[in-house]
């Protein structure tokens, strides 16, 4: 009977937890907090979130493969470095620029897997690794000083609209899509799943999981490139520390939106509550006047919060076997 009751709870939290979750935020600001409902509010916030929640669909492909991705931000970084130095710099027209700012991105996202791979270490310490090396990198690239001064058709990617609608939205929006059609529609979505789940079995299945992990990897890498170019272009200017905290924001969206810390589980929609989740609190706490160091403290305690409730479901499903 009481693993009856626990399974019961479980599955209540994993359909509407989340939901309630996210209600319970936005009501609390909109109570507390002036001018948060207001139309320039509500478009700074998806503003903000659309850089941000790219990067974590890209992390989610990762994680749902049981991998892990540390260092996004600093991808972000040195690709927003390189994009203003190549265009304000060396002065090449902006599609050159951002065709070799992506491509250097997913560069970043394959050396990851294959150094995962080849060298057999766990993803979170090649991925830390890559993270220090690339935050260095970027401040290396013009002695920690920003590049200012992007070209008026590169910033219309950070600061442009279509219609009433920002572009950094339409772009995260065809990303949230993306995703959603691959892991839901697809057999590579299954693929990802299955290398998540069990990697061995995936393997004895026909799975090349080499491949398939590099390629989660890169994703990612791209994903991170995307939003350094929406980064880039909206603030007119590459700065050396942009993105610094992507990497564990990344993992705290994900695992709040029902990602599985162990891989194997968890959705896009779910992935995407939990940026928006973020983004309401990012928001409303600066409208409060909130310090910025609680702030973090905030986010540390969901993220133990999100893992601790990962880790509970895992074992209670164990129990249940």
């Amino acid at each position: 009977m009481k693993r009856q009751l626990t399974k019961t709870w479980i599955d209540y939290y994993k359909q509407f937890g989340i939901y309630l979750f996210l209600a319970a935020v936005f009501l609390f600001f909109a109570v507390t907090t002036p001018n948060f409902v207001s139309y320039k509010n509500i478009i700074n916030i998806l503003r903000q979130v659309s850089m941000f929640g790219i990067v974590v669909i890209g992390v989610a492909f990762v994680m749902i493969g049981g991998g892990m991705d540390l260092s996004v931000g600093g991808e972000l970084a040195v690709v927003g470095m390189v994009l203003g130095y190549l265009m304000v710099n060396l002065h090449l027209p902006v599609a050159v620029a951002i065709v070799l700012g992506i491509i250097l991105g997913c560069l970043f996202g394959v050396l990851n897997g294959l150094v995962a791979i080849k060298l057999n270490i766990a993803p979170i310490i090649v991925t830390l690794a890559t993270m220090l090396v690339l935050q260095g990198v970027a401040y290396l690239i013009t002695g920690g000083y920003p590049i200012t001064g992007m070209p008026d058709k590169f910033v219309v990617f950070g600061q442009g609209y279509v219609g009433v609608i920002p572009i950094p939205v339409i772009i995260f929006i065809l990303f949230i899509v993306f995703g959603w059609i691959v892991m839901n529609k697809t057999y590579l979505g299954r693929y990802i799943y299955a290398l998540g789940g069990n990697k061995e079995a995936a393997r004895l299945a026909g799975i090349n999981v080499d491949r398939l992990t590099v390629a989660v990897y890169t994703f990612a890498g791209f994903a991170a490139s995307i939003a350094a170019i929406i980064m880039v272009g909206r603030t007119n200017a590459s700065q050396p520390g942009a993105g610094s905290s992507y990497p564990f924001d990344c993992m705290t969206a994900a695992c709040l939106g029902g990602i599985s810390i162990q891989g194997g589980e968890g959705k896009i929609s779910g992935v995407v509550v939990g940026v928006i989740i973020l983004g309401i609190l990012d928001n409303g706490l600066v409208l409060l006047g909130v310090n910025t160091n609680f702030q973090s403290v905030i986010k540390g305690a969901i993220l133990l919060l999100a893992v601790a409730i990962d880790c509970y479901k895992t074992k209670a499903k164990r129990s249940a076997k």
